[in-house]
């Protein structure tokens, strides 16, 4: 689980990426330009991906670094793994 700070940080990542998406679904009603709203939808990914990566970077201090130390290093080094093959 992330410290408040680091769930701050994650949350407003999250939040830019519905704001990017807000932005999307308006383009889309109004009739914009298609490479507008491809752009936009860019800006949606690259946001996802960015908060994503936080909470994968705080999984890996936190989480994996404990099951590390107890001894548990397989489970969640293929955890890990698993994620990473989604990408």
């Amino acid at each position: 689980m992330p410290n408040n700070n680091t769930k701050k940080g994650i949350l407003h990542r999250y939040q830019i990426a519905r704001g990017h998406l807000d932005k999307v679904i308006s383009m889309l009603g109004s009739g914009e330009y298609c490479i507008d709203i491809v752009h936009q939808s860019l800006a949606v990914q690259a946001a996802l991906k960015k908060a994503d990566n936080e909470v994968l970077k705080n999984h890996l201090e936190t989480c994996v670094s404990d099951s590390i130390k107890k001894g548990d290093s397989k489970e969640a080094i293929g955890e890990v793994m698993q994620v990473l093959k989604k990408r």
